[in-house]
């Protein structure tokens, strides 16, 4: 799984691709003194991309005709195009952003449906890069987006994202055909989102998506998906179609993957990590 939201599939014994990976032509023009970009990029046949890939000006955000105006608007003043393209002094606009697309929280796999399990969020990221002006002793180049400071934002003011929702989703991907069985929105959103001016009266799905939590799945043998929403709930989702079947309040947002344990007894509990710093509890769940 990676953050640019592909899925590379090898044979566990020989390392061999089981789907073919074809080096294929990106965009290798450069406004950056002395950059000369690889002009292709490895891409598997299969599975197809698991989220959003590339920033065009028809991937404006149309919730409503004046914020897909005012999307438009901002999205102009970067640097466009599919993903790869070169980080620019103008500011490239890239997609996933640098929180990817898959992150720390991997995927799971349940080995009955030969199904992986992957949340990704659909976010903008800025890739601006500005000459060296030497305040950084370690970083040697002429160019880096170390000093790449300020500039337009990849977002409407109140943080109203430049691209549609959802803005977070989780993917089942079948590993045995190369192919994506579902995906579904994950968690409800930012609530200043949903409270934004220009949202004012605009009927809203229930799921958004929350892209800030980067904890993984986790499958069960009873055949549900459980996996934190960056919402502050703990989701469970039917593993063959990505039905919400139950969500349970935590404290915190929960960024971690969620596990499971069975005691003596018989009796069988989920627990998860949730909150950073001085802010955390660990919850457990019993089934």
């Amino acid at each position: 799984m990676t953050k640019r939201g592909d899925t590379f599939v090898f044979d566990r014994v020989t390392g061999k691709p089981v789907w073919p990976i074809l080096e294929r032509t990106v965009p290798a023009d450069s406004d950056v003194p002395g950059e000369k970009p690889y002009p292709t990029q490895p891409f598997p046949t299969k599975p197809p991309a698991f989220v959003d890939q590339g920033v065009l000006l028809e991937n404006a955000n149309n919730l409503t005709p004046e914020i897909k105006r005012l999307a438009e608007e901002q999205l102009r003043k970067f640097r466009l195009g599919p993903m790869f393209t070169p980080p620019s002094l103008k500011g490239t606009l890239q997609r996933p952003s640098q929180n990817g697309g898959a992150n720390w929280g991997g995927a799971a796999f349940d080995p009955e449906t030969g199904y992986l399990f992957v949340r990704a969020a659909n976010q903008i990221g800025v890739n601006r890069l500005a000459k060296n002006d030497g305040s950084d002793a370690f970083v040697p180049v002429d160019y880096s987006n170390v000093f790449a400071r300020g500039g337009d934002s990849a977002a409407l003011p109140g943080g109203l994202p430049l691209v549609s929702p959802p803005w977070a989703v989780l993917t089942a991907i079948d590993l045995n055909k190369g192919e994506i069985v579902w995906k579904v929105p994950l968690g409800e959103g930012n609530p200043a989102i949903r409270n934004h001016p220009l949202l004012k009266g605009v009927v809203l799905p229930e799921r958004l998506g929350s892209p800030n939590s980067r904890g993984g799945a986790m499958v069960s043998k009873g055949g549900l998906v459980f996996i934190g929403g960056g919402d502050g709930y703990l989701y469970a989702l039917e593993k063959r179609n990505g039905r919400e079947v139950w969500r349970g309040k935590i404290p915190y947002e929960n960024t971690a993957n969620p596990m499971t344990y069975r005691t003596r007894s018989g009796k069988q509990f989920i627990v998860v990590a949730t909150g950073t710093g001085a802010d955390n509890a660990l919850v457990a769940f019993g089934l």
